[in-house]
């Protein structure tokens, strides 16, 4: 038993330019290989991908859907970016984490995700 806690940030009406700039920053992080590094004490960062959504009804795939950032204890965050229209972009990051031990079953959600939040 425990506990899953989980937040989503949204960045409205970002600068598209400055958004987009921001995702291909993360893109090269990540092909620089941060695999294996922990990038907090006890957060190791076990892979980083680009995730893409399988449509279980009609089959369609949904590539470039987002940085996903999984943690070898199961806790993870995405980066993804989205409503890149004329108006702006809006950046969202999700953060999730389990957690077993029974004394931190009841604390806030903020402060669950606090050092996720800091990795990002």
């Amino acid at each position: 038993y425990g506990r899953n806690y989980y937040s989503r940030y949204d960045y409205e009406n970002v600068d598209k330019e400055k958004a987009m700039a921001m995702m291909a920053e993360l893109t090269n992080k990540i092909e620089s290989g941060l695999a294996g590094t922990e990038l907090l004490p006890g957060y190791t960062l076990g892979e980083c991908d680009e995730f893409e959504y399988h449509d279980p009804v009609d089959k369609s795939v949904s590539s470039n859907q987002g940085w996903r950032f999984n943690f070898t204890d199961g806790s993870r965050f995405v980066f993804r970016l989205s409503g890149t229209g004329s108006v702006g972009a809006t950046i969202r990051l999700y953060l999730e984490k389990y957690e077993s031990e029974e004394s931190k079953l009841s604390q806030l959600t903020a402060d669950a995700l606090s050092d996720l939040v800091q990795i990002a």
